[in-house]
């Protein structure tokens, strides 16, 4: 970690000017992409539609995200990263102004924001994995991992205010300008990553096929025992977890404490979130996916604690250490991920970790409903934090996840 002067001043990797170009264009997008959920849902809702074509318009996104983040990772070791995420954010601005225009213009049928949705998950997919391998590119390899904490604090902040912002905007403007602003943010994010001067690698040799490319990057996580195996641990988060916070939470917490609570509750989620970013901020441990891997263990907090408490207090304790504990883990993470893996194999590795970890959160969605009004809300939820709790500590198990070191 880089020092200056005698008063042991950290270095911050805001003072490189390709880092600062790219988590301006990430935090502006992630604060764009935190607004469209909330109004495309108002927007479905305002055409006539039900629970069950807003559940087809958002799933039509999620599908299309996960089908296409394995071929943009092939395409992130091949050609120019920057090109990739200024080509994918030009690109959804075109195709989330064209929602904005039908909206406003009255002229939007909720088939056609499915199929948009869709063409929006396909674009910002292909850019996913170039995105996750950029931090390395922008800064002195001593200053990665306060640059990976500083990129998570600063998108999630920004998500937190595109939360907010998103309510705000469709209650005064309607839906359809407030996916407007959503386009602006892209094009905005746009102009940063053109301004990026980043070396690109090629790769050496005759050209592979896709599928050739795509294996060797399979190989490349193969290879790792604790990358593949927190994948895995990652899969089963989602797959339980999903569906807790977006069906059984508003119902256990929003009926029975009250709506207001829930949100709070969502709020103090987001908290523990900036507070574990800055956390990482100031320390970097030398064993960090062990401590992180050890933090993520409390992610069950929040599930237990809506399944034995109808007290607002220790739901918020456990909202809180949840989101605390995923984002130090991310970070840990991450920086793992960007210090062990060659720079011509890594957004191949990163779009399968996204594949990976979400592919099975749909199933999840759609189980969850039938599964917990079977069993019974609390006793499901006390199963999912089982679950999250458990699969963590049970990687702790691998010397390779114990004993992995930051360099």
């Amino acid at each position: 970690m880089a020092v200056s002067g005698d008063m042991g001043t950290v270095e911050s990797p805001l003072r490189h000017r390709d880092f600062r170009l790219l988590v301006a264009g990430t935090t502006t997008s992630s604060l764009g992409n935190a607004i469209t959920p909330i109004a495309l849902a108002f927007a479905v809702l305002d055409l006539g539609g039900t629970a069950t074509q807003l559940g087809l318009v958002v799933a039509a996104y999620a599908l299309a995200d996960v089908v296409t983040v394995l071929f943009g990772g092939v395409l992130g070791d091949r050609v120019p990263r920057q090109l990739m995420m200024e080509g994918s954010s030009i690109a959804c601005a075109l195709a989330q102004g064209l929602v904005a225009v039908l909206l406003v213009g009255g002229w939007a049928t909720i088939g056609l924001l499915a199929v948009l949705g869709a063409v929006n998950g396909c674009l910002g997919a292909l850019s996913q994995p170039s995105s996750s391998a950029m931090t390395r590119m922008t800064v002195p390899p001593g200053l990665l991992g306060r640059a990976v904490a500083m990129r998570a604090l600063l998108q999630t902040s920004a998500a937190v205010v595109g939360y907010a912002l998103g309510g705000v905007l469709v209650a005064a403007v309607g839906s359809g300008w407030a996916i407007g602003v959503d386009a602006l943010t892209f094009a905005v994010a746009a102009w940063c990553f053109a301004r990026l001067h980043v070396p690109h690698t090629r790769p050496e040799g005759q050209r592979q096929t896709f599928l050739a490319d795509l294996g060797e990057g399979l190989r490349e996580v193969l290879r790792h025992t604790w990358l593949w195996l927190l994948i895995g641990q990652a899969l089963l988060y989602h797959l339980f977890y999903g569906g807790a916070q977006s069906v059984l939470g508003p119902i256990v917490v929003g009926d029975g404490i009250g709506r207001s609570a829930w949100g709070l509750a969502l709020g103090t989620l987001m908290a523990g979130f900036v507070v574990g970013g800055l956390v990482c901020l100031r320390w970097e441990p030398r064993h960090g996916l062990f401590v992180g891997t050890a933090l993520l263990s409390l992610t069950a907090a929040f599930p237990l604690a809506m399944a034995l408490s109808d007290q607002l207090a220790p739901i918020l304790v456990g909202a809180f250490l949840h989101g605390f504990g995923l984002q130090v883990f991310d970070v840990q993470w991450q920086v793992s991920i960007q210090q062990n893996i060659p720079e011509d194999r890594l957004a191949r590795v990163y779009s399968f970790d996204m594949v990976g970890s979400f592919v099975a959160r749909p199933v999840g969605l759609a189980l969850v409903g039938p599964v917990a009004e079977a069993v019974g809300f609390d006793r499901w939820l006390v199963v999912v934090g089982c679950v999250m709790g458990g699969s963590a500590l049970l990687s702790l198990l691998s010397p390779d996840v114990r004993h992995l070191e930051r360099t």
